[in-house]
């Protein structure tokens, strides 16, 4: 019976998977090593080992080479497994309790199985030829393909060849095929993952030459990939986190309103800027001075990495002034030494620089003039990088901005001191967060790294980066692009994708495209509208309408603190993106390519306007629950696309029914947030009988407070039975955290007749909203139950 189903599973897999063989290469023979196992080959060795029943790593080792052990990306240690080797004479079958692989003696096959579903089977294998190395696999004719990191091509990326060669697409709108963080990983529909562990730069080939195809390019180095299996697609992306990192736990204050531009030339601005934010009443909590907090002019100081006095008199009071307005100060800072800075001959003097192959700084111009870059990896490159960031934490900067770190200008042949550019380019911001992530870790224990980045690499969540788009044009163009780009990197590991709201490049003043922009930008991961300086990025300096409408969107912002941080801690645990694709939950062919609406969390459905001018846009409602519309509570079926009618002051947000939502009042700064007094909205559907949420809640600041205890949960459950709807609220705390007493003011929605008794607790029922507002107070950390008699 078992060889029956694995036959059949064969067959599923299409005649692709059938076929897979390289005719070159032939089985020799096979060693056992506890969890290794090794295939020899006459042009060379597999190694295969099990992290877990998820997850396979397989190197191939040519002859004449040397096993190299070394990952960028991989922080996971195997689990203490161990692959059941039945060996017949023509195969080979390594097992565990879910990923199993099969190897044909001859012809020469290796192929990947989850539960006995075929997964993905190798074609050529390794293949080299004067250009590059190549890994080459087989894919069945209907999968669809996700992932290469960050780019505009649509959610399947079928079809495209990408290069794996980080670098800025300035102004980019709908189409940009080669973007500032590539990765070479690539998730497919049929639910797997392949992660080719491998630094220097290449290509990924997503069957290209339409032959049902996957190859991964590379001019050198390991030839090492992960297969990554999964239960559903949340279990995979866990597995992936889990493989290559989970991201820390952000500052909550990251979760509130930047102020940014490009950029603030004094300290007066910078104040002054924050002072109209305070003025006209707008939430924000943090400040970002780009680079002419070093240098008066846009060319010829970066490098300079000081504050510049005449702009900047008296930086330690700016900072302390700003910290005591509830805002903290973020700096830019770029890898790139100009020799007109005046730290050129510093960093000349101790030997920090990329160099040539003679051994000399390499120097070479680009748009800011000329300049070296930091070896970061060269110890000495990366300690005196370290100490600037150091110095000015100790000033009170509360978060960096590392700026170009493709890097953006990369020759290749300059030599670091592992290797070349070529070889070191695509793990240059990696290693810099890294860098950063790690400074703090030893002489900041108690803070947690706020590290904006465009540019990365595999893994680089795990030490806290958190991405950006590039430069986008602010255009509607550009605007369109965005939900694809964070849903494909949120897949891929870095779930706080985001991009300037409101666009950076080009001095496009459209107070539509602005104002849908941040709409947009409250629910997606970092809120921090961001442009060129010729037309303002902060709503306080826009047209009075125009900044109503920020406002209002800023404010919702703020009033789904709660909500949004306990993504940001499911984000830590599970590697659960905050925004998700559609086909997370919803099978329909459709939703797999879907980037027009998205889930936000589990609870929110958002679906962005992204052109200008139109008064209604479709919509489709995944199957599986009733959807309520956020700001009407209208209730939609799931299952169906509508045609949604559209207003100025939002975009279609609808709430899943069953659904907890937890908001508090506006508040000005996170400085300010608290949870003694707060909101929990209850989406109540008849259809769902029982439901669940949760709040999660820590002192925003201090690194893995869970782990050490300091923390709260909050956890709701609702149950709906013979027209009784019950509420539990449950307060669970850690063994490091104080509990304060609460009052949570619970407003269950779509409520249509006035109850006929609500237990043990007082209540208002309002007629013309369909809502019940019932006050519940905590006072220890226990458990309350809420009975509600409805009315038939």
């Amino acid at each position: 019976m078992r060889l029956l189903k694995l036959f059949l599973c064969f067959l599923i897999a299409g005649s692709s998977f059938l076929n897979a063989q390289n005719a070159d290469r032939k089985f020799v023979s096979l060693h056992h090593k506890n969890a290794l196992i090794e295939i020899k080959t006459n042009d060379g060795s597999y190694q295969i080992k099990p992290y877990s029943t998820k997850i396979v790593e397989t190197s191939f080792i040519p002859n004449g080479e040397v096993y190299n052990p070394n990952s960028h990306a991989v922080v996971l240690k195997p689990e203490n497994i161990e692959f059941k080797v039945t060996e017949k004479e023509n195969s080979i079958r390594l097992s565990t309790d879910g990923v199993s692989v099969q190897i044909t003696k001859t012809p020469f096959k290796i192929a990947y199985f989850y539960k006995n579903k075929p997964l993905i089977s190798e074609r050529k294998g390794y293949v080299k030829n004067e250009e590059f190395e190549t890994l080459d696999f087989n894919l069945t004719t209907n999968e669809i393909l996700y992932g290469g990191g960050a780019r505009a091509l649509g959610m399947n990326r079928r079809g495209n060849r990408l290069q794996l060669y980080n670098r800025a697409d300035y102004g980019y709108e709908t189409h940009s095929e080669l973007m500032n963080f590539t990765m070479p990983l690539v998730y497919s529909s049929n639910l797997y993952a392949v992660h080719f562990d491998n630094a220097p730069i290449g290509y990924l080939d997503l069957d290209s030459k339409k032959d049902n195809s996957l190859q991964y390019e590379t001019i050198s180095g390991r030839k090492t990939y992960q297969v990554v299996a999964g239960d559903n697609w949340k279990d995979l992306i866990n597995q992936y986190t889990s493989l290559t990192g989970k991201q820390p736990m952000i500052p909550r204050w990251a979760l509130g309103n930047f102020s940014s531009r490009f950029g603030y030339h004094s300290q007066e601005e910078t104040i002054n800027t924050i002072d109209q934010f305070l003025e006209d009443e707008i939430p924000v909590d943090a400040i970002i001075l780009d680079l002419y907090w070093f240098g008066k002019e846009l060319k010829g100081t970066m490098g300079n990495l000081e504050f510049l006095k005449d702009s900047f008199p008296n930086p330690k009071k700016m900072i302390a002034d700003l910290k005591a307005k509830g805002v903290k100060t973020i700096l830019i800072t770029e890898p790139f030494i100009l020799t007109t800075s005046n730290k050129w001959d510093e960093a000349v003097e101790k030997d920090i620089l990329g160099k040539t192959k003679e051994g000399k700084p390499y120097t070479y111009d680009f748009y800011f003039g000329n300049t070296g870059i930091i070896d970061i990896f060269k110890p000495e490159g990366k300690a005196w990088f370290w100490n600037i960031y150091k110095k000015f934490t100790d000033y009170g900067v509360a978060g960096w901005w590392g700026d170009l770190g493709e890097p953006e200008v990369h020759p290749s042949d300059l030599q670091h001191a592992t290797g070349s550019a070529d070889e070191v380019h695509n793990i240059y911001g990696h290693n810099w967060a890294k860098l950063i992530f790690e400074g703090y870790q030893k002489e900041f224990p108690n803070q947690r790294p706020f590290i904006l980045m465009r540019a990365g690499y595999s893994g680089s969540q795990h030490y806290g980066m958190i991405p950006w788009s590039g430069d986008v044009n602010r255009s509607w163009g550009g605007l369109q692009s965005q939900p694809e780009i964070a849903l494909q990197m949120g897949m891929q590991g870095m779930g706080y994708m985001h991009s300037d709201l409101g666009g950076f490049a080009g001095a496009n003043l459209d107070d539509e495209l602005y104002t849908r922009w941040l709409q947009y930008g409250v629910f997606q991961p970092i809120y921090r509208p961001h442009a060129q300086e010729d037309v303002p990025s902060e709503p306080v300096f826009r047209e009075p309408k125009t900044k109503a409408l920020a406002k209002k969107s800023i404010e919702l912002r703020y009033r789904l603190l709660p909500y949004n941080y306990t993504l940001v801690f499911e984000n830590n645990q599970q590697g659960t993106p905050l925004m998700r694709p559609l086909f997370f939950e919803d099978s329909s062919v459709s939703s797999f390519t879907n980037d027009k609406t998205y889930l936000w969390g589990d609870s929110f459905l958002v679906s962005p306007v992204v052109n200008s001018g139109v008064s209604a846009q479709e919509v489709y409602f995944p199957s599986g629950a009733n959807w309520y519309d956020f700001y009407t509570d209208e209730k939609v079926v799931g299952g169906q696309t509508n045609t949604v009618q559209l207003n100025q002051e939002s975009i279609p947000t609808y709430v899943r029914g069953g659904s907890f939502i937890p908001m508090i009042q506006p508040i000005q700064n996170t400085t300010l947030y608290n949870l003694r007094n707060f909101d929990l909205h209850f989406y109540f559907d008849k259809t769902v009988k029982e439901s669940t949420g949760q709040l999660y809640n820590d002192d925003g600041e201090t690194p893995n407070a869970f782990e050490k205890g300091m923390y709260e949960m909050l956890t709701f459950e609702s149950e709906f039975k013979n027209n009784n709807l019950i509420i539990e609220i449950e307060s669970k705390i850690g063994k490091n955290y104080q509990f304060t007493n609460k009052v949570i003011n619970l407003q269950i929605h779509n409520i249509s007749k006035k109850p006929k008794k609500v237990t043990g607790n007082m209540f208002t029922w309002d007629k013309n909203n369909q809502t019940i507002l019932i006050p519940v107070l905590l006072n220890n950390p226990s458990e309350k139950k809420i009975k509600i008699k409805l009315t038939h």
